[in-house]
C-alpha cells in the first residue's frame, strides 16, 4: 500500500506484550506490506515497536470523562440510553470483564474527538473485550467502521465477554484464529459470512532440527501460563506415571502464573521434583533455545471451571516447525493442528497411562517420530505463515475500507 493508503487504527489491550508474539507478528507482517497503522494500547504497553509508535492510553485522561460524557451524551443521547439499559439489564460475568468494558468505553469517550478530527478508514480491535468495546462505541458515536478479533478468553471465560454479541454483530467482520472459535461465534448468532478463520503464523519457517538418535532420557518441555486451563496438575501426574513406569525423562516448564507454588509442591509430593524444572517466564529467544533442547512438547490443556480454554496455543505450531514432537490433549482447538498419528499424538489429559504409552513410543520409535515431524512441518508451512495469513486479513481490510470510501 502507498503512503497515502487508508489508515487502519489498531486497538490492543496491551501492546507489545511479551506473551503475545502472535500479535506482534501480525503487525510486522502488516508493516512489511506497507499498511499505514495507528496503534493504540489501552492498558500498559506503549512506546515503540520495531521503531513504530504505539500510543498508550494515559489513565489520568479518564478524569476528563467528567465533562466528556455529558458532551457526548448531548450529541448522541440514544447511545447513552443504550449503555444504561445494558448496564442495568444484565450482570457482568466477572469484575475483571466489567472493568475491561469500562476501560474500552472510557477510551472511546476520551478519543472520540481525535477520531472525529482524523478518522481512520477502519478501526480494528484485536480482542473482543476492551478493544472491541472501544471500537463499537466509536461506531455508535460517530459511525466509524470497525472490525474485531475474538479468540479464546474473550469467547469462553465465564461464558464470554459481557457485550459480545451486541458488539460483534455490528462489526464489518470478526477475525478468529481457529475453526473452533469460528463455530462458537456462529452459534452465538453471528452470520457465517462475517466470521473469518485466519490463523496466526511465523515470520519465517525454520529448518527442522535433526531427531536425537537416543531420546533417553526423554527431553520434555511445556510452555504455558501456570493457570487452570493448562491442566498442569495432570501434567505432574503424567510425570509421576512416567517415573513409575521406568521411563527416564527430564522436564522443563516455561511460564509463570498463580499456580506455580501449588505445582511445585505437587511435584515434590509426587516424587518428581528432581526431574521437573520450573523455569519461570523466559524471553522468546530463550524459549526457542528450550525447543532446540526438547524432544517432545506437552500440552495438557483442559476446560477450566470458568469455561476458559485455549484456542490453538502458538507454541504448538512453533514446536512443530522446528521438529519438536507434540503430544496434546484434545481440549479446545489443538487438534486442528495435531491429528493423532499424523502430525502428533493425542491423549486425554486425565489418561495418564495413555500419555506414558505415547511418550515411551516416541522415545524409541524413530520411524514414527520422523513421519510425525515431517507431516507437522508441512502443516505449519501450509497453514501458519504470518505473511500469507496477514495478506488474507489485509485483503479483508482493503475490502472494508473501499466500502467505507464508496
Amino acid at each position: 500500500m502507498s503512503n497515502d493508503a487508508p489508515v487502519i487504527a489498531y486497538l490492543f489491550t496491551t501492546f507489545p506484550k511479551s506473551t503475545e508474539t502472535f500479535l506482534q507478528r501480525e503487525i510486522i507482517a502488516m508493516r512489511a506490506r506497507g499498511v499505514s497503522l495507528r496503534i493504540y494500547s489501552l492498558w500498559g504497553g506503549g512506546g515503540t515497536f520495531r521503531g513504530y509508535p504505539v500510543r498508550r492510553f494515559p489513565k489520568w485522561r479518564l478524569l476528563t470523562l467528567l465533562w466528556l460524557i455529558p458532551m457526548e451524551a448531548w450529541r448522541r443521547p440514544e447511545v447513552l440510553k443504550q449503555l444504561l439499559r445494558g448496564l442495568m439489564g444484565r450482570r457482568a460475568p466477572s469484575w475483571l470483564n466489567f472493568w475491561e468494558n469500562m476501560l474500552g468505553a472510557g477510551f472511546a469517550c476520551v478519543y472520540a474527538r481525535e477520531f472525529r478530527r482524523d478518522p481512520p478508514a477502519l478501526i480494528h480491535a484485536a480482542w473482543a473485550g476492551a478493544p472491541a468495546t472501544a471500537a463499537w462505541l466509536l461506531w455508535r458515536i460517530d459511525g466509524h467502521r470497525f472490525s474485531s478479533g475474538a479468540h479464546a478468553y474473550d469467547l469462553y471465560e465465564h461464558g464470554g465477554d459481557w457485550w459480545l454479541r451486541e458488539k460483534l454483530e455490528h462489526a464489518a467482520f470478526v477475525h478468529t484464529s481457529t475453526e473452533m472459535g469460528r463455530q462458537t461465534l456462529i452459534e452465538r448468532g453471528l452470520g457465517a459470512d462475517k466470521v473469518l478463520c485466519i490463523r496466526r503464523g511465523l515470520e519465517r519457517l525454520p529448518a527442522c532440527k535433526p531427531l536425537r538418535l537416543s531420546r533417553l532420557p526423554l527431553h520434555l518441555v511445556c510452555v504455558a501460563r501456570l493457570v487452570e486451563k493448562k491442566g498442569l496438575d495432570h501434567q505432574m501426574r503424567i510425570y509421576a506415571a512416567l517415573r513409575a513406569a521406568g521411563v527416564a525423562f527430564e522436564a522443563r516448564i516455561i511460564g509463570e502464573g498463580p499456580q506455580r507454588a501449588e505445582l511445585e509442591q505437587l511435584a515434590g509430593k509426587l516424587g518428581v521434583a528432581a526431574q521437573v524444572t520450573f523455569c519461570g517466564h523466559l524471553p522468546h529467544h530463550e524459549v526457542q533455545a528450550q525447543l532446540d533442547w526438547a524432544d517432545v512438547l506437552l500440552h495438557t490443556g483442559v476446560i477450566a471451571p470458568s469455561g476458559d480454554r485455549d484456542g490453538l496455543p502458538n507454541v504448538i505450531p512453533e514446536a512443530m516447525a522446528v521438529g519438536v514432537l507434540v503430544v496434546t490433549s484434545p481440549a479446545a482447538a489443538t487438534t486442528e493442528a495435531i491429528t493423532d498419528m499424523v502430525t502428533g499424538l493425542v491423549a486425554p489429559a486425565t489418561s495418564y497411562e495413555a500419555w506414558v504409552t505415547a511418550l515411551r513410543r516416541l522415545s524409541v520409535d524413530d520411524g514414527l517420530a520422523e513421519a510425525l515431524r515431517a507431516a507437522a512441518h508441512r502443516w505449519v508451512a501450509e497453514n501458519f505463515d504470518a505473511h500469507k495469513n496477514a495478506g488474507r486479513l489485509l485483503a479483508r481490510f482493503q475490502q472494508e475500507t473501499k466500502q467505507a470510501a464508496s
